[in-house]
Formats: C-alpha cells, sequence, structure tokens
C-alpha cells in the first residue's frame, strides 16, 4: 500500500511539472505567433514574386522546391522546428501527427460551432513545447487553392498534378481553415 501510495505521488509530481503557468502560455503563444508570421511573410513574400514573375507556371515550382530551405531559415533564425500541416494535403511530406490531427479537428469542430479560433500552447509528453495556430486561406492563395475551374485554371491544376500527383488541397475559399502552423521550441 505504501508503495502504491509513493508511485501514486511520484506521477502526480510529474504531471504538475507537464503544466504551464497563464504566463508562460502567454509568452509562448506572443513567440508563436511572432514566428508564424514571419514565417509566412517570408513564404508569403517570395511566392508572391514568383506569381507576378510568371503567374502559378513559375509560382507553384517555386513553391515545390524553395518552401522547405525557406522554412528552414526560419527554424535556424528563431531555433524552433516549423511544420505547415493540414488535413487535405498537398504535399505528403506535410501529414498531421497524431497531436497536430487532433488541433486540427477541434478547429474544424469550432468553426462547425461558430466559435473564435485561438493559438494553442500545450507541453507534449516529450515535455517540449508545442505551439499551434490556424492557417486561413487569402484571397490571394484561391489561384491554387480555390476551386477547380473557378479560381483554380485547368492549366494550373495540371502544373500542380504534375509535382503533386495527390493533391488534396483545393476547393476552399478565403478564410477556410486551410492547415495550421505547428511549431516546436527546442
Amino acid at each position: 500500500m505504501k508503495k502504491a501510495l509513493f508511485l501514486l505521488a511520484i506521477v502526480s509530481i510529474l504531471s504538475c511539472t507537464n503544466d504551464l503557468t497563464e504566463t508562460q502560455k502567454k509568452e509562448y503563444i506572443a513567440k508563436g505567433k511572432e514566428i508564424a508570421q514571419a514565417t509566412m511573410k517570408n513564404l508569403g513574400s517570395n511566392l508572391m514574386k514568383q506569381m507576378k514573375a510568371g503567374g502559378t507556371l513559375t509560382a507553384i515550382p517555386f513553391c515545390n522546391k524553395s518552401a522547405y530551405p525557406l522554412t528552414e531559415a526560419m527554424e535556424k533564425q528563431y531555433n524552433v522546428s516549423i511544420k505547415r500541416t493540414a488535413l487535405k494535403l498537398r504535399n505528403p511530406k506535410n501529414s498531421p501527427n497524431e497531436a497536430e490531427e487532433k488541433i486540427l479537428n477541434e478547429y474544424l469542430a469550432k468553426i462547425k460551432n461558430g466559435e473564435k479560433l485561438t493559438p494553442i500552447v500545450q507541453k507534449e509528453q516529450d515535455n517540449k513545447i508545442h505551439f499551434y495556430t490556424p492557417i486561413k486561406l487569402q484571397k490571394k492563395c484561391v489561384a491554387c487553392h480555390g476551386v477547380l475551374n473557378k479560381q483554380v485554371t485547368s492549366k494550373t491544376d495540371s502544373i500542380l498534378k504534375s509535382l503533386y500527383p495527390n493533391d488534396k488541397a483545393t476547393g476552399f475559399k478565403p478564410n477556410d481553415l486551410r492547415g495550421i502552423w505547428s511549431i516546436t521550441f527546442e
């Protein structure tokens, strides 16, 4: 009996150390937002340069080849791991892990219930701090993520299918939940 109580006390202490204070959560949310916004700005501005230079014909191959190196540069700058993931994937390398899939489904449930989507920060079982925030589809993104034969031309669709044969990341409207930023603090 004493052994069981001792083990229960240890488990209780360990589980308490997994919690973050409200102050810590606010700090991680602020830093996570900063990183997500800076990464989105970096990716978006580079992608828009390509769109201006040659439309989707140059932007899609650029994104295919350069999104990861641009994100990796931001990871080094902030000393974090950065991932974009979704349920409707374009690139299977971006598949959500179990925790990310849970967050994505929670966000979809909130949308269905008319609730506001807010960032989430939590200490996971790996004892690392994880930050998640929604990615809403911007109006300028419908050229590649919109509805086929409405915003996405057949030519664009052909380019997408050549680079991403299993693409599921179309059919979106502006402000739809496109996915999430998943940032792990090292």
